[in-house]
């Protein structure tokens, strides 16, 4: 698939839930959430139906998302057909990480499960270091479960393991270097990550944006001049950059300061209920679950996957005083 921009489509974000057991500032902003009723949801048979279809249509990459998608029951025996699809190379998934080290049987983790399941990389967020800090952005005292999940991860062997950090001045900018180091020592990728208006406009002000070129300039400070590395790439929009003198990679991801942000972005989001989303930082989305139980076929379906890439915006529109009409974990991340 491609979009009149030019935009060649081979990644589907799925999001499997709204539920999740923090409350991030940046995502749900609110301790109180009405969770989507059981009906409004996808059924994981009409999720494995979409991604095959969309991999027909030239999808190769997959991740699952949330809210937080270890939250949903029988995970595990979603991930599994995804491999047998054919032209699906890529299966990941974002996750808080805090359920990673749980134990589903006394001799495996939600992690080792997850990876034997056909799941090759894990995006974990983790935005600071300092207990305190994580339970006032997060709304939960989880660090220690964060990090024990991350441990997990490690011992089951995925090919990769990021680690994502929201930059909130006011908040975490004294962790900059504490998580280069924590990721450094676990040779994992960590990425620097933009706040965005992704829930209520009051998410994003003047004083709690800290922009990527900010924290460059901390970073290199303390490492000294950064080295582009502009031939490395992963699924998503990030900029990599090498730690003078070691073989250490950081990643940055600026959609609110980077103006060809989306020149190459290459992928669509479907939503726990159903909508399929062009642009995270768009209000549109067309609603996949009316056709589909409605008894649409595979063509029929297909055609509405091509129709809404065609619907594709050149860029989003954060910049644009955007106002958001769904949170952040409705949407997926």
């Amino acid at each position: 698939m491609q979009d009149r921009y030019g935009h060649r489509i081979s990644y589907l974000r799925v999001s499997i839930t709204d539920r999740c057991n923090e409350r991030c500032s940046y995502c749900m902003p609110q301790e109180l959430q009405e969770w989507l009723p059981r009906h409004e949801i996808l059924t994981y048979e009409e999720t494995l139906r979409l991604i095959r279809i969309a991999a027909e249509l030239g999808v190769s990459k997959v991740r699952i998302t949330g809210g937080e998608p270890l939250t949903r029951r029988g995970i595990l025996d979603f991930v599994r057909p995804i491999p047998e699809i054919p032209r699906i190379t890529s299966i990941g998934l974002s996750t808080n990480g805090t359920l990673l080290a749980r134990e589903i049987t006394p001799t495996k983790t939600m992690a080792e499960a997850l990876r034997d399941a056909g799941v090759q990389s894990v995006n974990i967020s983790l935005d600071t270091l300092d207990a305190a800090v994580y339970s006032q952005i997060t709304g939960r005292d989880f660090l220690a479960q964060v990090l024990d999940g991350i441990d997990a991860a490690i011992a089951a062997g995925f090919d990769q393991i990021k680690l994502n950090a929201v930059l909130m001045r006011g908040r975490n900018e004294d962790q900059l270097l504490p998580l280069i180091e924590f990721a450094a020592e676990r040779n994992l990728l960590v990425r620097f990550i933009e706040l965005m208006p992704v829930s209520t406009t009051e998410v994003l002000n003047e004083s709690n944006f800290m922009s990527v070129m900010a924290a460059k300039r901390s970073i290199q400070s303390a490492y000294g001049s950064l080295i582009p590395e502009t031939e490395f790439r992963t699924n998503g929009p990030a900029t990599y950059y090498q730690i003078p003198g070691r073989a250490q990679r950081i990643g940055f991801i600026g959609a609110m300061t980077n103006m060809h942000f989306c020149e190459n972005c290459n992928k669509l989001r479907l939503t726990c209920d159903g909508k399929l989303r062009p642009c995270l930082g768009s209000y549109l989305e067309f609603d996949i679950m009316g056709p589909l139980r409605a008894g649409a076929s595979d063509e029929e379906l297909k055609q509405f996957f091509v129709n809404v890439v065609d619907r594709k915006p050149r860029e989003h529109d954060f910049r644009n005083n955007y106002q958001p009409n769904r949170k952040m974990i409705a949407i997926g991340g």
